[in-house]
C-alpha cells in the first residue's frame, strides 16, 4: 500500500511519508556556526569506539596474527565515516533521527532497531574488561563480577541524574578521551618500535593474501566484529543523529534535548522534525552545515579514532609481539603489555597503562548505555508511545539505562564473564545491524530528500559498496556459525 506523503515546500521535492508520523511544518534552516562551536558532536561516538575495537579487539587480533590485518581497520573506519555522514545528512535537514526516518518508510523499523540495539549491547563486555584491568592495577583476583556491577550502577546513576544528559556525557567523555590520547602519545614516543610502524605497510600485502586463513583461524565472528568495531559499530553509528541534534547542528537546533526525569524539566513530545524551502538562502545554509558536519566528523571521529586504533595495535606489537595460544576470552595480552611497559619505561607507566585502559572501558560503557537508551527513547516516543502523557523521552531513556544495567548484572552473576567473548557477541551482532541500515540509508536519502540535498554523486557508489560489504560479511557470519564455511 502506498503511503501518504507530505510535499511541504511545493515543487521542492520533499517526499517524507506521513501516514504514521506527521511533520511539524516548514522552518528555515538555522544559520550555520563556526566549526569550533561543534567540535564534540562526535566525541561520544569516538569514546564508545575506544574501548571496543581500539583497546581490545584490534590489539587482540594483532597479538594473535601480527599487524598485517590493520588494513581492514582502515576500511572499517572509512566505511563508518561515510555511514555517519549519511546519518547526519538526514538529521541536518529535518531535525529527526535516521531511525525516525526509517520508521517513516516502514513503521516497525523503529522498534526493530530498538530491540536489536538492546539485545546486542546488554552483554557487559566493556565493564568486564575494565574490571579485569582493575585486577591488574591492584594485583587482585576474583573481583571482576562485583567491580563490573558497581560500574554498571555508577553509570546508571550518572546518566539518570544529569540535568541535561548530552552535556554531561559530552563533558565526561572529553576528559576521558583526553587522558587516553595523552597516554598514547607518551607510549608511542617511548615504547613503540620503528619496525612495527613499518610493518603496517610492509605486511599489508601478506595480510590480504592470507586473509582466508586468518578468517579460518580467528573465526568470522571476531573478524566481522572487529571491522564493525573499527570505529563505533553496530547501531551505535545511528545515534550520531541524536548527538548532532543535541549539539544543535542544522535543523537539530530546533529539537529539545533529553533531560533527567529526576533533576531536569521534560517535554513529553515526540521529536518529529521539519522541512524547509529549498530556496537560495536555505541552500546556502545547508552548504555551510554540511561542510561543518563533515569537518567535525573527519577530525574528531575519523582522524583521532583511526590514529588511536593504529597506535594501540602498534604498541601491543612492539611490546608483546605475537602471543601464540593466548587463551580466548581472557585479556592476557593486555597483562603482558602492561608488564612490558613496566620494564621498558618504568613500573608506574605500566600501571598508568592499566588505569588508562580502565578509563577507556568505563567511558565506552557509559557511552554505550547512553546511546542505546537515547536511540530507544527517541524511536519509541515517536512511534508506539507518541500519545503517552506519562512516557516522555526522558523517562523512556532512564528506563532503558536501568534495564541494561540490570540485565548486564544478571548475565555476570550467571557466570558469563569472559571479556572477549562478550565483546565479540556485541560486535558481530552489530555488523549484521549495519548491513540493514546501510541499505536503508541509501533508500531514505535518495527517496525522501529533495534533489539538491539527497545522496548522489561520488558518495552514492561508495554507499553501495559499503552495503554490499556488510551484507556479504553478514551472510558469511551466518554460514560460519552454522558450520557451513571455514574450519
Amino acid at each position: 500500500m502506498a503511503e501518504a506523503t507530505n510535499r511541504e515546500g511545493g515543487s521542492n521535492g520533499w517526499m517524507l511519508p506521513s501516514k504514521h508520523l506527521l511533520q511539524r511544518g516548514v522552518q528555515d534552516l538555522p544559520e550555520p556556526q563556526p566549526l569550533r562551536k561543534y567540535i564534540g558532536a562526535s566525541v561520544i561516538l569516538l569514546a564508545t569506539a575506544l574501548g571496543s575495537g581500539e583497546l581490545i579487539l584490534w590489539p587482540f587480533i594483532t597479538a594473535q596474527v601480527g599487524i598485517g590485518l590493520l588494513w581492514l581497520a582502515f576500511i572499517g573506519f572509512t566505511m563508518q565515516f561515510f555511514l555517519n555522514m549519511e546519518i547526519e545528512r538526514y538529521t541536518l535537514v529535518t531535525g529527526e533521527t535516521a531511525v525516525t526516518g526509517f520508521s517513516r518508510l516502514w513503521y516497525p523499523w523503529g522498534i526493530l532497531f530498538v530491540i536489536a540495539a538492546i539485545v546486542t549491547n546488554f552483554w557487559p563486555g566493556w565493564v568486564t574488561s575494565g574490571a579485569t584491568l582493575f585486577e591488574f592495577i591492584f594485583n587482585l583476583q576474583g573481583v571482576v563480577v562485583p567491580v563490573a556491577i558497581i560500574q554498571l550502577v555508577a553509570i546508571g546513576l550518572t546518566l539518570t541524574l544529569s540535568p541535561v544528559v548530552f552535556q554531561a556525557v559530552e563533558k565526561i567523555q572529553f576528559v576521558l578521551v583526553g587522558i587516553i590520547v595523552l597516554f598514547l602519545i607518551v607510549a608511542i614516543i617511548i615504547a613503540t618500535e620503528a619496525s612495527s610502524w613499518g610493518s603496517i605497510f610492509a605486511k599489508a600485502p601478506g595480510g590480504v593474501a592470507n586473509f582466508p586463513q586468518y578468517m579460518a583461524d580467528l573465526g568470522g565472528a571476531l573478524i566481522l566484529g572487529a571491522i564493525a568495531f573499527a570505529g563505533a559499530g553496530g547501531a551505535n553509528n545511528l545515534v550520531q543523529s541524536n548527538y548532532a541534534r543535541d549539539k544543535g547542528l542544522g535543523m537539530g537546533g530546533r529539537i529539545p534535548n533529553i533531560v533527567s526525569p529526576v533533576t531536569g524539566e521534560e517535554e513529553a513530545v515526540p521529536s518529529l522534525g521539519y522541512t524547509f524551502e529549498t530556496d537560495e538562502e536555505n541552500m546556502r545554509r545547508w552548504s555551510g552545515w554540511w561542510k561543518v558536519a563533515n569537518q567535525e566528523q573527519l577530525i574528531v571521529f575519523y582522524a583521532i579514532g583511526l590514529a588511536v586504533l593504529i597506535g594501540m595495535s602498534v604498541l601491543v606489537n612492539s611490546t608483546v609481539g605475537i602471543m601464540e595460544g593466548a587463551p580466548e576470552g581472557e585479556l592476557a595480552f593486555i597483562n603482558e603489555e602492561g608488564e612490558a611497559l613496566k620494564n621498558i619505561v618504568a613500573p608506574w607507566f605500566g600501571t598508568f597503562f592499566y588505569v588508562a585502559g580502565f578509563i577507556i572501558l568505563f567511558s565506552t560503557n557509559l557511552g554505550v548505555m547512553d546511546w542505546v537508551s537515547r536511540l530507544s527513547a527517541d524511536s519509541l516516543k515517536v512511534t508506539f508511545l507518541r500519545d503517552s502523557e506519562f512516557w516522555s523521552e526522558s523517562k523512556i531513556y532512564a528506563a532503558i539505562v536501568w534495564l541494561i544495567a540490570i540485565v548486564g548484572s544478571v548475565i555476570l552473576l550467571s557466570g558469563v564473564d569472559q571479556p572477549i567473548v562478550l565483546l565479540v557477541i556485541s560486535a558481530a551482532g552489530g555488523g549484521v545491524i549495519m548491513a540493514f541500515y546501510s541499505v536503508l540509508l541509501i533508500v531514505l536519502n535518495r527517496r525522501v530528500l529533495p534533489e539538491p540535498i539527497r545522496l548522489r554523486g561520488w558518495r552514492l557508489p561508495i554507499m553501495y559498496i559499503i552495503a554490499i560489504f556488510f551484507i556479504a560479511f553478514s551472510v558469511y557470519l551466518v554460514l560460519d556459525q552454522a558450520g557451513l564455511v571455514g574450519g
